[in-house]
């Protein structure tokens, strides 16, 4: 039976609205009431995942805050802190929260939020002075734990775009006033907290009383800003050190500083300058240069008895072209790489494991045969034949190919999979034998201090766009599959990430002003109140920020090339000569 109930009794006709929940609860209320009360009165019948916080609401195929008052008959469904725009409307308020904190403190003091942390934190900086003492990160904690309580108004507000450069200007923001140059509406939807002005490229939650979860720790050359995961939305987890992506994220910066940019304001202004061309041959420069240094740490150790190199990575981050040009540089050094590809060897169909949904889990580490591939490669680096399994996808059986294999002391065994990092692969070699890569687009172009590009981001829209190109998929397909591809990439690629004995970083900072002319038709095809709406608009809108830049500039050897299509390496194996 569909439940009703009565917020505010109908006075008179059309001065009130009704609001329509998913589980049939109906509330009523004068015209002009925010969204917040309606949501707060229903969340006990609504369907609200419990431990969960409600920050924000579809309204007919639209998110919107809560603050948006109601003007007429809708259909609301709530958005959680356990879902991905729920999760990014709490981590955004909470960085609000952090800036203003640290400005009552310590006046105009500016605060960098510079990329994430897998155990659910930002890594954050401050410029123009030494990093905040132990005792300063407790008082500024112990501030925003006041503002909290106090449950402070987050408000909203929309002024000219010449009134928002003069503001920030005045305030020091350079990052800002460089970003709105390039913006071409001529106006700015900015927040403000306790006086505190900034602009943030999305939703906010109502107050600050919203914001009970988080922690501030001290981190080398910074601090980190806890905030609660997706998994987990109601609480902090034990905080846990990742050293190898923060030595990345450490390098990418070095790079951006060689570069002259800073964010994506200084991108567009060298774009707009002439610089694309040499901002290109740097960056792929570097990334040459590393991989170089790579080839050269796994030519050493060859000497030393490493015969196989494990790589992996998440969806979309240029494994497949990195393995290859890997393949080049090993051969420089008088080594013979043969590549040999994991899904050779899947168990039989029968054996495969099930997911949740009842579906064969082909991601699952169980989905190999490891007695098989263990039993291989111990042969393969001991230079002893043997016969290389096919999965044949159509039947579900195992075949194998004619002929065998054996590989020359000469020879570097590069296997590609998302298992590459995970101990129980290859418990039977050697440590000495086995060297692993973990390959990732950690972007660190931010659109600004405050306002991040996640690197989850910079893969989807990647995928997005080599999907189309290659494999016929519409946008809202790749969208579709986006979250099952993270669910497997939690699971079976991030907890192993420190196993890396190296971590590469295959974002370029100037890839995005190509991508976006590729994306954006692509998106634009995702019409309203249709699914991923909402996700294809918020990629929309990083994008909008970029000015564009020629992919005829971009070399055919570059990880790019892998995704907007003519890579000279598309075609190029590895193997035995």
């Amino acid at each position: 039976m569909e439940a009703q109930r009565t917020l505010i009794q109908r006075a008179e006709p059309r001065t009130t609205v009704q609001v329509t929940f998913p589980d049939g609860t109906i509330l009523e209320g004068p015209i002009g009431t925010p969204l917040e009360v309606f949501v707060l009165a229903a969340e006990e019948q609504a369907e609200v995942p419990r431990g969960t916080l409600v920050v924000a609401a579809t309204v007919d195929g639209m998110l919107r805050e809560l603050t948006m008052p109601v003007t007429r008959d809708i259909t609301a469904i709530p958005i959680t802190t356990d879902t991905g725009d729920g999760g990014r409307i709490y981590r955004r308020s909470l960085a609000f929260l952090l800036t203003v904190a640290v400005a009552e403190l310590h006046g105009n003091i500016q605060v960098l939020i510079d990329y994430a942390l897998p155990s659910g934190a930002f890594f954050c900086k401050v410029r123009g002075r030494d990093p905040f003492t132990p005792d300063e990160l407790e008082a500024i904690k112990a501030r925003m734990r006041e503002i909290v309580a106090a449950g402070d108004p987050i408000t909203r507000h929309e002024i000219s775009l010449d009134e928002a450069i003069e503001m920030f200007r005045a305030c020091g923001d350079d990052d800002k006033v460089r970003l709105l140059e390039f913006r071409h509406k001529n106006y700015l939807t900015i927040y403000k907290l306790r006086g505190q002005v900034d602009y943030f490229y999305g939703y906010m939650v109502p107050n600050t009383g919203y914001l009970k979860a988080f922690n501030v720790l001290p981190e080398e050359d910074g601090f980190v800003l806890q905030y609660p995961r997706r998994e987990t939305p109601n609480e902090i987890r034990p905080y846990v050190r990742s050293p190898q992506l923060t030595e990345v994220f450490r390098r990418t910066e070095e790079w951006l500083s060689l570069l002259g940019i800073e964010d994506i304001g200084n991108l567009n202004q060298a774009i707009r300058d002439g610089r694309s061309r040499e901002l290109v041959l740097v960056n792929e420069a570097l990334h040459e240069q590393h991989i170089a240094q790579i080839a050269s740490e796994i030519a050493r150790r060859h000497h030393d008895g490493l015969r196989l190199v494990l790589i992996a990575g998440p969806s979309s981050s240029g494994k497949t072209t990195f393995s290859k040009r890997l393949a080049i540089q090993l051969m420089a050094h008088g080594l013979r790489p043969y590549t040999l590809e994991m899904d050779r060897y899947f168990v039989e169909r029968h054996l495969t494991p099930r997911d949740e949904h009842g579906e064969y889990d082909f991601e699952a580490l169980e989905a190999v045969d490891l007695p098989l591939f263990n039993e291989q490669l111990l042969a393969l680096t001991t230079t002893r034949p043997v016969r290389i399994p096919h999965y044949n996808f159509m039947t579900g059986k195992r075949e194998f190919e004619p002929g065998e294999v054996r590989l020359s002391p000469d020879h570097v065994l590069i296997v590609e999979g998302i298992h590459g990092l995970n101990p129980g692969l290859v418990p039977s070699l050697p440590t000495e034998r086995t060297y692993r890569i973990y390959v990732s687009a950690l972007t660190q172009l931010n659109i600004d201090r405050h306002n991040r590009v996640p690197t989850t981001d910079l893969r989807l829209i990647r995928r997005i766009v080599r999907d189309a190109a290659h494999r016929g998929y519409t946008a809202m397909d790749t969208l579709s599959r986006w979250e099952s591809v993270r669910r497997g990439e939690k699971r079976n690629i991030f907890p192993y990430q420190e196993n890396a004995n190296v971590m590469f970083n295959s974002a370029l900072l100037y890839e995005l002003a190509v991508l976006r002319p590729m994306a954006e038709p692509l998106l634009l095809q995702i019409e309203p109140r249709q699914a991923h709406y909402i996700e294809a608009r918020r990629l929309l809108s990083i994008l909008g920020w970029l000015h564009t830049m020629d992919a005829e500039l971009v070399p055919d050897n570059s990880l790019l090339r892998e995704f907007i299509g003519q890579s000279i390496l598309r075609d190029y194996a590895p193997g035995i000569r």
